[in-house]
């Protein structure tokens, strides 16, 4: 009996090796090239697992009895399949649905692994994370779930790692901070647990785990000083950032919004060349004192507990939220210029504990400027239109201004 099962194993196998030949066949005859037996296998495979989804014709040219190099999505060197990218790239197609079949780790050769926007779901495979040579991996825009592998970290040549906007769960890996040509890294709006990694290394350029339930502090050597955009906002990230902050000195986005951060900030983060500074919805304290007139366009401290007066060095950003602190004194005459001439488009410092502004009650703020000065310890010399959540009322009541008054 055992012999006799050998002997079919034996026959389905061959039966198998002479459809696979027959297929090669078939693809040399309509074509020079031929594609290496073990990614020819891979591809049917994978192409098992997905579709079109209505409107879309992406496989239209996957006919496997002509070579799978000349598929639409499919990029050879020699005999081996060396990109992937799956599903029109235009803006609006419908994308794909189904699931990445494990195959995908066959193709040994793989540098780029891409999937456009669509319906593909369920967990990344562990074979995927096995491709040595891969170097760039983006599937955003899905309905990816479940944990990304420990063994990340055996992606030694992934400078692109992008798996935004799906289901993802759990903590990201440790050993993702290993890979040591590591570029972009863009997890934002998914469901990733935990605390961020450290990225020792100086090849991290983007950081953006934005929309996710991370955790805790973050250590101040947890990021290298070649960051260019880090956004951390919508998550529970707590603890000072001081120290942090003070070695980045080449990023030109931040954006740690929405999360429990506490301390002071570090003054020179207004000097470093960022163009949208969000800091909003925080627990930062301390005054803010910048050396030189502040060059951001864009510059959110509301919702905190920073105190102090406010600069005039302000003076010189378009957009500029203040409101909902602890700010004091008068409004710099350097802001209400800027203001009236237009330079300034948002200045907004309702709810705060501000005693004066110099302007002139009939003065007429340009259309297109925003100015909101309610619940202050002053009575607003202006009205002015302000957003919805900064209340009726335009004063602070007295008995909260007392020592504010001086």
């Amino acid at each position: 009996m055992l012999e006799e099962k050998k002997q079919r194993d034996l026959r389905m196998r061959m039966r198998s090796y002479v459809v696979i030949l027959l297929c090669l066949v078939q693809c040399c005859w309509f074509s020079d090239a031929i594609v290496d037996p073990i990614d020819f296998l891979a591809l049917q495979s994978i192409r098992k697992g997905l579709e079109d989804l209505p409107g879309s014709n992406f496989f239209a040219s996957w006919d496997f009895t002509a070579d799978p190099c000349n598929f639409a999505g499919v990029f050879c060197d020699s005999d081996k399949v060396v990109a992937l990218n799956l599903g029109d790239p235009r803006a609006g197609s419908p994308g794909l649905v189904g699931r990445i079949d494990p195959a995908i780790g066959k193709l040994s050769a793989l540098t780029e692994f891409t999937i456009v926007p669509g319906r593909v779901f369920g967990a990344l495979p562990e074979s995927l994370f096995q491709l040595k040579n891969l170097r760039f991996l983006a599937i955003s825009r899905n309905f990816i779930a479940g944990t990304l592998p420990a063994n990340l970290g055996q992606l030694r040549s992934l400078r692109t790692l992008d798996l935004s906007y799906n289901q993802l769960t759990g903590e990201i890996p440790r050993s993702i901070g290993t890979i040591t040509e590591l570029s972009n890294v863009i997890l934002c709006h998914n469901r990733l647990t935990g605390s961020v990694p450290m990225f020792p290394f100086r090849s991290l350029n983007r950081l953006d785990l934005k929309h996710n339930n991370l955790t805790g502090p973050l250590i101040p050597d947890s990021l290298p000083p070649s960051l260019n955009y880090l956004s951390l906002s919508w998550n529970r990230l707590n603890g000072p950032v001081f120290r942090l902050l003070s070695r980045l000195d080449q990023l030109n986005y931040l954006d740690l919004s929405m999360n429990q951060f506490t301390g002071t900030i570090p003054t020179q983060i207004f000097s470093f060349p960022i163009v949208n500074l969000q800091l909003q919805r925080n627990l930062f304290t301390g005054p803010i004192q910048p050396v030189d007139q502040v060059a951001i366009p864009t510059v959110d401290l509301s919702y905190n507990r920073f105190s102090g007066p406010v600069s005039a060095m302000f003076s010189s950003v378009q957009n500029l939220y203040l409101n909902n602190n602890r700010f004091t004194g008068e409004v710099p005459n350097s802001l209400v210029d800027r203001l009236l001439a237009a330079n300034i488009q948002t200045l907004y410092l309702q709810h705060n504990f501000l005693t004066g502004i110099e302007i002139n009650p009939t003065a007429e703020i340009p259309l297109s400027s925003s100015l909101c000065l309610q619940y202050n310890c002053m009575v607003p010399p202006i009205q002015t239109p302000c957003p919805e959540k900064a209340g009726k009322q335009k004063t602070r009541p007295t008995e909260q201004c007392g020592e504010w008054r001086g």
